[in-house]
């Protein structure tokens, strides 16, 4: 039996290593570079670059990638305690090989991709070298792909597409496009789509706009027109009609980390939230003095803490099985979970902080609006609620009779024929 909550004195090693290089070395660069995603841009290669080099050396690149791509292949469980540093900052996971939706592209890519694919688009990807986007959405069907309309026509060795996707991550920065289009409109709903590498460069395509969120610096999501876009028929993903499969390889391992990043951005606001209230006084008294104030700090510690072990027990249950079906009642659980969590955190630290918190100068309202993010993002929290009820009904059987199997008098009577014989002998002694 192994069941522990210790982490071996090797891997705590480089956990204190991350966790001292995040906070001086990597924290500081958002509040002097744009996007973490515009690796091209001199300043962003300037500085950004040594750090992935000493991240390299140090050996903890890339880690959720196999030793083959480059990476240390480590499991959950470990990519978790990892990731809830690195979620402390927004250029840690660029700065470690590990971004979204990049990690999760790399994945189709090394699953999908023939060797030129990967030579052309993951090896620079996999050395930060080029960043990708992943476009699926659709601006009249968000993100329900049984009612998407952009389309993947063949003609000669060569597909068509043609359609808008809305959303798609990282369209101005990213030098090739994972695009998810109706490929044959009269298959079964879940085999009528197929995934499809675009070239940045590949006439037809046009940036509408370049939308943003919350307190983003830089725009990084792009609404896009496909017209006529020709791509070489070899950069079909997967063969014709597998778009879900192949999605499904980049989404189970994206949500559980997202939520270890979670992690990180919400124990960075609790921190701040609990200087603040220890450092604050109001009408003669000391704010961590308060009792409405001890509740939230209370009421944030012990969620934080709660949805820490479900996204840890989650890991080792993906660690134990190699299996996501198996695991993905845990997987929605956590998806579902993660946006309250960063939500409740933010909105208590926003509201601690007074005027101050909801100003610019804080990262509180970024916060409460990166939950609801996070509650879209990967399929919205509703749908994953859903997948956890199922899953979870679908353990128990319904009972026949008129009243149910816990009705108290049946439980009474069946005890009585257990016991009651023990118990009249017991009472003919006595």
């Amino acid at each position: 039996m192994s069941w522990s909550f210790e982490t071996d004195a090797d891997f705590q090693a480089q956990l204190d290593w991350i966790d001292e290089f995040v906070r001086t070395k990597v924290e500081p660069l958002q509040f002097v570079l744009g996007s973490p995603y515009d690796v091209k841009n001199p300043a962003n290669i300037k500085l950004v670059r040594p750090l992935q080099d000493e991240v390299k050396r140090r050996g903890l690149w890339a880690c959720h990638l196999g030793p083959e791509l480059g990476g240390q292949g480590y499991g959950q469980v470990k990519l978790g305690l990892m990731n809830e540093i690195l979620g402390r900052a927004a250029f840690a996971p660029i700065v470690f090989g590990c971004q979204a939706p990049d990690s999760g592209n790399a994945e189709i890519l090394a699953h999908y991709g023939t060797a030129e694919q990967k030579e052309r688009w993951l090896k620079p990807l996999l050395n930060g070298e080029i960043v990708s986007c992943f476009s699926m959405t659709e601006p009249q069907g968000g993100a329900d792909p049984l009612i998407f309309t952009t389309t993947a026509v063949r003609d000669g060795d060569e597909w068509v597409i043609n359609g808008e996707k809305w959303f798609s991550s990282n369209v101005r920065f990213a030098d090739f496009f994972i695009v998810m289009a109706v490929s044959n409109p009269e298959a079964s709903p879940y085999q009528r789509q197929s995934m499809v590498i675009v070239p940045a460069d590949t006439p037809g395509i046009e940036i509408i706009r370049n939308v943003g969120f919350g307190a983003e610096h830089v725009p990084t999501h792009a609404y896009i027109r496909y017209t006529n876009v020709r791509v070489p028929a070899d950069h079909l993903l997967g063969g014709e009609g597998q778009a879900f499969v192949v999605a499904q390889t980049r989404l189970g391992g994206g949500r559980i980390h997202h939520a270890m990043r979670t992690i990180g951005h919400a124990k960075a606001l609790f921190d701040m939230t609990c200087e603040r209230v220890i450092s604050r006084e109001t009408k003669g008294r000391n704010l961590s003095q308060l009792q409405m104030v001890q509740e939230k700090i209370a009421d944030s510690w012990i969620e934080l803490e709660q949805f820490r072990l479900l996204v840890l027990r989650t890991a080792w249950l993906i660690d134990k099985h190699h299996d996501y079906k198996l695991v993905r009642k845990d997987i929605a659980a956590v998806k579902a979970a993660m946006p309250k969590l960063l939500h409740d955190i933010a909105a208590r630290a926003l509201h601690l902080h007074g005027s101050i918190g909801v100003s610019s100068e804080m990262p509180f309202a970024k916060g409460v609006i990166d939950s609801f993010f996070l509650g879209l993002a990967d399929g919205p929290t509703e749908v994953h609620k859903v997948t956890v009820a199922r899953e979870v009904l679908g353990a128990y059987q319904p009972t026949t009779d008129l009243f149910p199997s816990y009705h108290l008098p049946r439980r009474r009577e069946h005890a009585q024929a257990l016991y009651g014989d023990a118990l009249e002998d017991l009472q003919a002694t006595l």
